[in-house]
């Protein structure tokens, strides 16, 4: 994954939590193009056939509340989404996006300001997310470089493999 992220945006309320993000039906499968096409169904039932590489999720307080599982953040980075930018999230939900590769990014003015369909640009290395549509930018506190090195090796499981292959 690159520091620079441009996408549409896909905008939902607060509290999503993962039985929304990935129905609990689901939960058997393992192969994340499998859980990519159940995606958001409970709560937008076309977002996995309409989601574009490198869209992004905008959402409110509480992203990714609910149980711990990992099967959420892998869903919605295999259907396409690049990041999820929101007002909050969960603490499990986070952890795990970041052990996935997925980037996340909290700021309420830039949720508060978007809507579906706006084009978003996020440079992840300076904390900056850019309304291109409404010409307005946002900061973020960026990642550290540690989190950014992980992000941009695709996970720590690939991160990690990298760094043993490398000694």
């Amino acid at each position: 994954m690159e520091n620079n992220i441009k996408g549409k945006v896909w905008k939902y309320s607060d509290n999503i939590d993962t039985d929304v993000i990935i129905p609990a039906r689901y939960l058997n499968m393992t192969n994340p193009d499998d859980l990519a096409k159940h995606c958001m169904e409970d709560i937008d039932k076309d977002f996995a056939v309409n989601v574009s590489k490198n869209d992004i999720i905008v959402a409110g307080d509480n992203f990714g509340c609910g149980s711990s599982r990992e099967h959420a953040p892998i869903a919605i980075k295999a259907c396409g989404i690049s990041a999820v930018i929101a007002k909050s999230f969960a603490r499990i939900f986070y952890r795990n996006s970041i052990n996935i590769g997925l980037p996340i990014l909290e700021n309420s003015d830039a949720v508060n300001d978007a809507e579906n369909g706006d084009i978003i640009e996020i440079d992840l290395s300076k904390g900056e997310i850019k309304n291109i549509t409404k010409n307005k930018t946002y900061k973020t506190a960026p990642f550290p470089e540690s989190i950014q090195e992980i992000i941009r090796s695709g996970g720590l499981i690939d991160h990690t493999k990298a760094k043993i292959s490398n000694k």
